[in-house]
């Protein structure tokens, strides 16, 4: 009996030796965590004037103003959108970077009209914009619909660049974005641009005091919003650069000054008209407009392009028309009538000095390469390029037109 008891302990023993208890912890193995470097995210918001911040729609925008800084951005005369954001991202103004207007000719390359569709090199190449100086140094750089973004300049490109297309939504947008910025580490960007134009097109539409305006300014927020939550879902540290190449002023068809009028038309021949205008004489008929041209007129100021002011920074460049013509904020030049069937119409327009206060363009800094500073003083939009230098580690290049010197505070330089 006592043979038997001392066997089933023995064997009781044993068991307990080779038998888990039902509650033991479990080892679990989890994936480590990617340390992922900031990137810099240039947004360029087109139209998004800067009051419109203060709308009270835009939570997602006024967040990173709140944990970043923020101010009211004089753009570079013209202020119309293909110079501007030429000049971001450049630090030159458009007289230097050769991108004079949304619609220029060129002395060198006569019979040749440069469009927003023009995508010929000669035109973009007078300055470097970012993402070459930083492809150079070695930076991969991503780009979405910037202007000249996808322009080859002397074999530099981003690695990758989209063409612009107008059917792009702005989901789509924002996507395109978030699939670059998923990829591994090898071939993931360290800068990338975004581009948006519902605000101005709705500004241009409706005028910038609309209601569309301002249901544009939420839809849109909420795209920012979006990205930024995608981008915090990837644990990715972002330093957000968000801007807008203009402002906007509301328009009337009772504020248009019918150039055609008032000047003989065999003088000239259009450029651009609008905000501003740029003409150039008939053959033979230079002094003939010039005298024109200098009889004043209510709410324009004219000038031929050696005598325009000197705050406006702009004629030295050839491409700058012969003369120019800017109407006060809020008024359009019309070259000739409007086409039959067509009317001049309330809505909005840009291209007019850059120290009217409509004009007044958005920025934000924000991410952990910005300090919380909150609203800074105005600038010029030839400091955002030595900016976005800063964020990316490139050297500041002292030929530009800008300086890192409004962010320095801010960056703890």
């Amino acid at each position: 009996m006592i043979t038997r008891l001392l066997a089933a302990l023995l064997a009781a023993g044993l068991q307990a030796c080779v038998t888990q208890p039902v509650n033991a912890p479990q080892l679990t193995r989890t994936a480590p965590v990617e340390a992922r470097p900031p990137v810099v995210i240039l947004v360029s918001i087109d139209g998004f004037r800067a009051d419109y911040l203060k709308r009270g729609v835009t939570p997602n925008l006024s967040a990173l103003a709140a944990a970043g800084i923020s101010a009211a951005m004089r753009p570079s005369f013209p202020s119309v959108t293909f110079p501007n954001h030429y000049t971001l991202v450049t630090g030159l103004r458009p007289d230097r970077n050769g991108i004079v207007g949304n619609r220029m000719e060129d002395p060198a390359h006569p019979g040749q009209v440069f469009t927003m569709q023009s995508e010929q090199p000669f035109w973009w190449g007078e300055a470097e914009p970012i993402w070459v100086t930083a492809e150079k140094a070695g930076i991969r750089t991503a780009t979405q619909f910037w202007p000249g973004s996808n322009v080859d300049l002397g074999g530099v490109r981003p690695h990758d660049w989209a063409q612009f297309a107008g059917a792009i939504s702005d989901r789509q947008r924002v996507d395109g974005v978030v699939d670059w910025l998923r990829r591994p580490t090898d071939n993931r960007p360290r800068f990338v641009t975004l581009y948006f134009d519902l605000i101005d097109h709705a500004g241009h539409e409706f005028g910038p005091d609309s209601a569309e305006t301002t249901a544009a300014l939420a839809k849109l927020d909420g795209e920012i919003g979006r990205l930024r939550d995608a981008l915090a879902g990837l644990g990715q540290p972002v330093n957000w650069v968000i801007v807008a190449d203009h402002g906007m002023a509301p328009t009337s068809p009772d504020r248009v000054i019918k150039l055609y009028e008032r000047i003989d038309p065999s003088l000239y021949r259009t450029i651009t008209a609008g905000p501003y205008a740029g003409l150039e004489p008939q053959p033979g008929k230079e002094a003939a407009l010039a005298a024109a041209l200098a009889a004043p007129v209510p709410h324009m100021a004219c000038w031929p392009k050696a005598a325009i002011p000197p705050a406006l920074h702009y004629g030295a460049n050839p491409r700058v028309p012969s003369f120019i013509c800017l109407a006060q904020a809020g008024w359009l030049i019309a070259d000739k009538p409007p086409e039959p069937g067509r009317i001049f119409k309330p809505g909005g327009a840009h291209g007019y000095d850059p120290a009217a206060p409509e004009m007044a363009a958005l920025f934000i800094a924000s991410g952990p390469g910005i300090k919380p500073l909150g609203a800074i003083a105005a600038f010029d939009n030839v400091d955002v390029a030595p900016l976005l230098r800063a964020l990316l580690g490139l050297p500041q290049d002292p030929r530009l037109d800008g300086t890192d010197a409004p962010f320095r505070a801010a960056l703890g330089r």
